[in-house]
Protein backbone atom coordinates (compact mmCIF):
# COMPACT_ATOMS: atom_id res chain seq x y z
CA UNK A 1 0.00 0.00 0.00
CA UNK A 2 2.77 2.56 0.75
CA UNK A 3 4.29 1.43 -2.00
CA UNK A 4 1.51 2.22 -4.15
CA UNK A 5 0.72 6.00 -2.50
CA UNK A 6 4.29 6.62 -3.38
CA UNK A 7 3.79 6.12 -6.83
CA UNK A 8 1.07 8.51 -7.18
CA UNK A 9 2.45 11.09 -5.34
CA UNK A 10 5.22 10.76 -8.18
CA UNK A 11 3.04 10.48 -10.74
CA UNK A 12 1.25 14.05 -9.41
CA UNK A 13 4.36 15.85 -9.14
CA UNK A 14 5.52 14.55 -12.52
CA UNK A 15 2.15 15.79 -14.44
CA UNK A 16 2.15 18.86 -12.13
CA UNK A 17 6.15 19.66 -13.57
CA UNK A 18 4.54 18.91 -17.16
CA UNK A 19 2.02 21.27 -17.00
CA UNK A 20 4.26 24.35 -15.82
CA UNK A 21 6.85 23.68 -18.37
CA UNK A 22 3.90 23.52 -21.26
CA UNK A 23 2.65 26.68 -19.88
CA UNK A 24 5.43 29.40 -20.90
CA UNK A 25 4.98 27.46 -24.68
CA UNK A 26 1.34 28.25 -24.72
CA UNK A 27 1.99 31.90 -23.78
CA UNK A 28 4.35 31.93 -26.78
CA UNK A 29 1.95 30.90 -29.29
CA UNK A 30 -0.60 33.32 -27.89
CA UNK A 31 1.72 36.09 -28.39
CA UNK A 32 2.89 35.08 -31.96
CA UNK A 33 -0.99 35.16 -32.96
CA UNK A 34 -1.60 38.40 -31.65
CA UNK A 35 1.62 39.38 -33.22
CA UNK A 36 0.29 38.04 -36.37
CA UNK A 37 -2.32 40.72 -36.79
CA UNK A 38 -0.06 43.49 -35.87
CA UNK A 39 1.16 45.89 -38.20
CA UNK A 40 3.90 48.36 -39.19
CA UNK A 41 2.55 51.05 -41.01
CA UNK A 42 5.08 53.89 -41.85
CA UNK A 43 3.55 57.35 -43.19
CA UNK A 44 5.83 59.52 -45.71
CA UNK A 45 5.51 62.22 -47.55
CA UNK A 46 7.50 65.47 -48.44
CA UNK A 47 7.60 68.61 -46.42
CA UNK A 48 3.63 69.82 -46.37
CA UNK A 49 2.16 66.60 -47.39
CA UNK A 50 0.35 66.41 -43.66
CA UNK A 51 2.35 63.01 -42.87
CA UNK A 52 2.43 64.15 -39.12
CA UNK A 53 -1.24 64.89 -38.56
CA UNK A 54 -1.73 61.45 -40.28
CA UNK A 55 0.03 59.78 -38.75
CA UNK A 56 -0.42 60.58 -35.30
CA UNK A 57 -4.61 60.20 -35.92
CA UNK A 58 -3.70 56.73 -37.55
CA UNK A 59 -2.06 55.56 -34.45
CA UNK A 60 -4.86 56.93 -32.26
CA UNK A 61 -7.49 55.01 -34.15
CA UNK A 62 -5.48 51.97 -34.05
CA UNK A 63 -4.61 51.78 -30.65
CA UNK A 64 -1.10 51.65 -32.14
CA UNK A 65 2.48 52.77 -30.59
CA UNK A 66 3.33 55.98 -32.54
CA UNK A 67 6.96 56.29 -33.48
CA UNK A 68 8.43 60.05 -34.55
CA UNK A 69 11.08 60.83 -36.40
CA UNK A 70 14.14 61.36 -34.45
CA UNK A 71 15.96 62.92 -36.81
CA UNK A 72 13.91 66.01 -34.98
CA UNK A 73 16.35 66.68 -32.42
CA UNK A 74 19.48 66.65 -34.50
CA UNK A 75 21.94 69.33 -33.14
CA UNK A 76 23.37 70.33 -36.57
CA UNK A 77 20.29 71.42 -37.48
CA UNK A 78 20.38 75.16 -36.62
CA UNK A 79 24.29 74.87 -38.23
CA UNK A 80 22.68 73.68 -41.55
CA UNK A 81 19.67 75.89 -42.07
CA UNK A 82 22.72 78.45 -41.97
CA UNK A 83 25.08 77.12 -43.72
CA UNK A 84 24.09 73.87 -45.45
CA UNK A 85 27.11 73.08 -47.69
CA UNK A 86 29.31 73.51 -44.07
CA UNK A 87 26.60 71.20 -42.31
CA UNK A 88 25.03 69.00 -44.44
CA UNK A 89 27.36 65.52 -44.20
CA UNK A 90 27.78 66.11 -40.14
CA UNK A 91 23.92 66.68 -40.29
CA UNK A 92 22.89 63.69 -42.42
CA UNK A 93 25.48 61.25 -40.61
CA UNK A 94 23.13 61.92 -37.67
CA UNK A 95 20.14 61.30 -38.85
CA UNK A 96 21.01 58.23 -40.08
CA UNK A 97 22.83 56.98 -37.38
CA UNK A 98 19.37 58.24 -35.23
CA UNK A 99 17.25 56.76 -37.37
CA UNK A 100 18.83 53.09 -37.78
CA UNK A 101 18.91 53.40 -33.50
CA UNK A 102 15.45 53.62 -33.62
CA UNK A 103 14.78 51.15 -36.26
CA UNK A 104 16.81 48.33 -34.13
CA UNK A 105 14.74 49.28 -31.12
CA UNK A 106 12.11 48.52 -33.54
CA UNK A 107 13.42 45.39 -34.90
CA UNK A 108 14.02 43.84 -31.04
CA UNK A 109 10.18 45.02 -29.84
CA UNK A 110 7.90 44.68 -33.03
CA UNK A 111 7.28 41.24 -33.09
CA UNK A 112 4.89 41.68 -29.82
CA UNK A 113 4.15 44.57 -30.47
CA UNK A 114 0.32 45.60 -31.30
CA UNK A 115 0.31 48.14 -34.06
CA UNK A 116 3.23 50.54 -34.74
CA UNK A 117 2.59 53.73 -36.90
CA UNK A 118 5.61 55.46 -37.97
CA UNK A 119 5.81 59.30 -39.36
CA UNK A 120 9.15 58.30 -41.99
CA UNK A 121 10.25 55.92 -43.78
CA UNK A 122 14.33 54.51 -43.23
CA UNK A 123 14.52 55.11 -46.83
CA UNK A 124 13.77 59.10 -46.25
CA UNK A 125 17.37 59.72 -44.67
CA UNK A 126 18.93 58.73 -48.48
CA UNK A 127 16.44 60.71 -50.09
CA UNK A 128 17.65 63.72 -48.42
CA UNK A 129 21.29 62.82 -49.08
CA UNK A 130 21.09 62.93 -52.65
CA UNK A 131 19.71 66.49 -52.31
CA UNK A 132 21.67 67.67 -49.66
CA UNK A 133 25.44 66.35 -49.88
CA UNK A 134 28.25 66.75 -52.19
CA UNK A 135 29.62 64.02 -54.31
CA UNK A 136 32.19 62.89 -52.19
CA UNK A 137 30.04 63.26 -49.48
CA UNK A 138 27.36 60.91 -51.21
CA UNK A 139 29.82 58.75 -52.01
CA UNK A 140 31.09 58.33 -48.44
CA UNK A 141 27.44 58.42 -46.84
CA UNK A 142 26.61 55.25 -49.31
CA UNK A 143 29.04 53.20 -47.93
CA UNK A 144 28.26 53.82 -44.15
CA UNK A 145 24.18 53.60 -44.77
CA UNK A 146 24.75 50.22 -47.03
CA UNK A 147 26.03 48.68 -43.92
CA UNK A 148 23.16 49.60 -41.99
CA UNK A 149 19.98 49.76 -44.56
CA UNK A 150 19.54 45.30 -44.58
CA UNK A 151 18.91 45.40 -40.67
CA UNK A 152 16.04 47.77 -40.25
CA UNK A 153 12.81 46.41 -40.15
CA UNK A 154 10.41 46.67 -43.69
CA UNK A 155 6.56 48.05 -43.31
CA UNK A 156 3.85 45.93 -44.00
CA UNK A 157 2.65 49.30 -45.43
CA UNK A 158 3.66 52.18 -47.08
CA UNK A 159 1.49 55.34 -47.28
CA UNK A 160 2.83 57.67 -49.64
CA UNK A 161 1.41 61.47 -48.92
CA UNK A 162 2.06 63.98 -52.08
CA UNK A 163 1.34 66.83 -53.54
CA UNK A 164 1.68 69.49 -56.31
CA UNK A 165 4.73 71.37 -55.85
CA UNK A 166 3.09 75.17 -55.56
CA UNK A 167 0.90 73.43 -53.25
CA UNK A 168 4.20 72.16 -50.67
CA UNK A 169 5.30 75.18 -51.07
CA UNK A 170 2.25 77.06 -49.79
CA UNK A 171 1.79 75.02 -46.90
CA UNK A 172 5.69 75.08 -45.93
CA UNK A 173 5.64 79.06 -45.77
CA UNK A 174 2.54 79.10 -44.28
CA UNK A 175 3.69 76.52 -41.33
CA UNK A 176 7.17 77.65 -40.76
CA UNK A 177 8.44 81.10 -39.42
CA UNK A 178 11.70 81.88 -41.65
CA UNK A 179 14.09 81.86 -38.35
CA UNK A 180 12.67 78.17 -38.15
CA UNK A 181 12.94 76.31 -41.35
CA UNK A 182 15.76 73.86 -41.68
CA UNK A 183 14.46 73.00 -45.07
CA UNK A 184 14.49 75.75 -47.36
CA UNK A 185 11.75 76.24 -49.45
CA UNK A 186 13.74 75.83 -53.02
CA UNK A 187 14.99 72.05 -51.46
CA UNK A 188 11.04 71.27 -51.27
CA UNK A 189 10.81 70.70 -54.90
CA UNK A 190 13.71 68.27 -55.17
CA UNK A 191 12.84 66.44 -52.11
CA UNK A 192 9.60 65.86 -53.75
CA UNK A 193 10.88 65.06 -56.93
CA UNK A 194 13.53 62.70 -55.26
CA UNK A 195 10.34 61.21 -53.37
CA UNK A 196 8.07 60.72 -56.55
CA UNK A 197 10.83 59.12 -58.71
CA UNK A 198 11.69 56.42 -55.28
CA UNK A 199 8.06 55.67 -54.76
CA UNK A 200 7.35 54.88 -58.29
CA UNK A 201 9.88 51.95 -58.19
CA UNK A 202 9.63 51.05 -54.79
CA UNK A 203 8.01 47.72 -54.36
CA UNK A 204 9.60 46.68 -51.45
CA UNK A 205 6.22 47.04 -48.83
CA UNK A 206 2.69 47.66 -50.17
CA UNK A 207 2.19 51.00 -50.90
CA UNK A 208 -0.54 53.32 -50.79
CA UNK A 209 -0.62 56.84 -52.91
CA UNK A 210 -2.35 59.67 -51.48
CA UNK A 211 -2.52 62.67 -53.72
CA UNK A 212 -3.03 65.56 -51.06
CA UNK A 213 -3.73 68.24 -53.27
CA UNK A 214 -6.64 69.32 -52.38
CA UNK A 215 -7.21 68.54 -48.64
CA UNK A 216 -5.09 69.45 -45.88
CA UNK A 217 -4.41 67.14 -43.07
CA UNK A 218 -3.14 69.92 -40.76
CA UNK A 219 -6.26 72.47 -41.44
CA UNK A 220 -9.28 70.45 -40.90
CA UNK A 221 -9.64 66.50 -40.48
CA UNK A 222 -13.16 65.76 -42.58
CA UNK A 223 -10.81 63.41 -44.68
CA UNK A 224 -9.07 61.90 -42.41
CA UNK A 225 -11.59 58.84 -41.28
CA UNK A 226 -12.07 58.27 -44.56
CA UNK A 227 -8.06 58.17 -44.99
CA UNK A 228 -7.47 55.92 -42.23
CA UNK A 229 -10.62 53.28 -43.77
CA UNK A 230 -8.71 52.86 -46.55
CA UNK A 231 -5.38 52.38 -44.78
CA UNK A 232 -7.12 49.57 -42.86
CA UNK A 233 -8.27 47.98 -46.06
CA UNK A 234 -4.93 47.85 -47.93
CA UNK A 235 -2.66 45.35 -47.36
CA UNK A 236 -1.32 44.08 -50.77
CA UNK A 237 0.03 45.59 -54.03
CA UNK A 238 -0.01 48.87 -54.77
CA UNK A 239 -2.74 51.53 -54.72
CA UNK A 240 -3.74 55.35 -55.48
CA UNK A 241 -6.27 57.61 -53.23
CA UNK A 242 -7.69 60.91 -53.88
CA UNK A 243 -9.54 61.86 -51.06
CA UNK A 244 -10.89 65.33 -53.06
CA UNK A 245 -12.67 62.31 -55.41
CA UNK A 246 -16.18 61.83 -54.92
CA UNK A 247 -17.36 59.14 -54.29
Amino acid sequence: CNSKRRRRKLQRRSNAGAQSTVRPHLDIRKMLTKAASARFVAIEGPPGAGVGPLAERLSQTLGARLVRDPATENPFFAGFAEDPARYAFQSQLYCLLSRYRQQSELAQGHLFARHVVTDYLFARDHLFAQVTLSPPELLLYDKVSALLTPHTVRPDLVVYLTAKPEILRGRFNKRNRHQDRVVRPELIDAIAKAMGTFFFHYQQSPLLVVNTSEIDFVEGDQHLDDMIAVIQKTHKGLHHYNPADPK
